[in-house]
């Protein structure tokens, strides 16, 4: 049995969900399951979202007894993106720290692994080997593990602060399902992209003229819980930016299958687990474009690109394709 997010992934349609981890709880909820009776469950790859499906397979009465804290923490994991009015929001920002601070005490950061020149496959697999027996403590006491996920939680908290204060705007554009953040600088994603639910494109503008866009997660992954728009191709949008300009400046972008492309300006080219990293953790160089004039072009782009392109579930990465192709 198939139970993940992935696209084209033979889920059954009963149990889709928008995490891979929500599909097993849905399997887990449904009485009738079949497939369940099984020696092994496999994943390829150590994620939050990955993990905790894994673990709630091999742990099915706690899962149950967790689930709606755990389909926060593989949420907040894997889109980055939580309701902080939600009662159980702070644990699950708690446990998604935790996870992350261990990984990275005890093993490498996500995608890391090819620098240890090791397959992800392989050495994912010592992960999930130490956490699997780890973690049913600590979901049920957060507590008891402070002093490993304070120090990144603290650093959310202050920046969840900094966005829901005076100083950070909003501008939402839910035909194009494009969120533009005016923030005084940049932050983790799990404050910049808390409250980006139901968007798929975030336009970052820091003070200093600093921007990054960024294609969500959502729009890699088969989005079972609303219709989204496909990806489109960003070198016509890139190069416009550039046309704008002071030169040598150049606007960079990543290809539209990557699972997080980013279009910013610099022509120094980031590693996997740099553009994976938070947007606090990497250099944003200085555009000579203003804020408004950027959010202008931003939303021009979408709106003649999207033009007659209806949103709607399950797009093919060839359907994808062949939307953004404009020639």
């Amino acid at each position: 049995m198939v139970l993940a997010h992935w696209r084209g992934a033979a889920t059954p349609v009963a149990l889709r969900d928008d995490t891979s981890a929500g599909s097993v709880l849905r399997a887990l909820r449904a009485p009738h399951t079949s497939g369940l009776e099984v020696e092994a469950v496999s994943a390829n790859h150590f994620d939050i979202d990955g993990f905790v499906g894994v673990w709630s397979l091999l742990n099915p009465a706690p899962a149950r007894r967790h689930e709606a804290l755990l389909r926060l923490v593989a949420l907040l994991g894997d889109f980055r993106e939580l309701d902080w009015t939600n009662p159980l929001a702070d644990d699950a920002l708690k446990l998604v720290c935790w996870l992350n601070a261990k990984e990275k005490e005890l093993f490498y950061p996500p995608f890391g692994a090819p620098a240890l020149r090791r397959s992800e496959a392989e050495a994912s697999a010592e992960k999930f080997a130490w956490f699997l027996p780890a973690f049913g403590e600590i979901l049920e006491n957060p507590e008891r593990s402070r002093a490993a996920w304070e120090p990144e939680y603290a650093r959310v908290r202050h920046a969840i602060e900094i966005m829901q204060s005076p100083a950070t705007h909003l501008v939402r554009y839910p035909d194009l399902g494009l969120l533009v953040v005016h923030t005084p600088r940049p932050l983790p994603y799990y404050a910049l992209f808390g409250p980006t639910s139901g968007f798929d494109i975030v336009l970052s503008c820091y003070d200093g003229r600093r921007y990054e866009l960024e294609y969500k997660y959502t729009t890699w992954i088969d989005l079972e819980s609303r219709p989204t728009l496909p990806r489109l191709p960003l070198n016509g949008l890139a190069a416009r930016l550039t046309s704008l300009e002071m030169p040598p400046s150049a606007w960079v972008f990543d290809g539209i299958t990557d699972t997080g492309p980013l279009l910013r300006l610099g022509s120094a080219t980031l590693s996997k687990a740099q553009r994976y990293a938070d947007p606090d953790q990497r250099p944003i160089e200085t555009s000579s474009i203003g804020a408004e004039m950027m959010e202008k072009e931003v939303v021009a782009f979408f709106q003649k690109g999207y033009a007659g392109i209806a949103p709607r579930r399950y797009w093919t990465w060839a359907e994808m394709k062949l939307a953004g192709n404009t020639d």
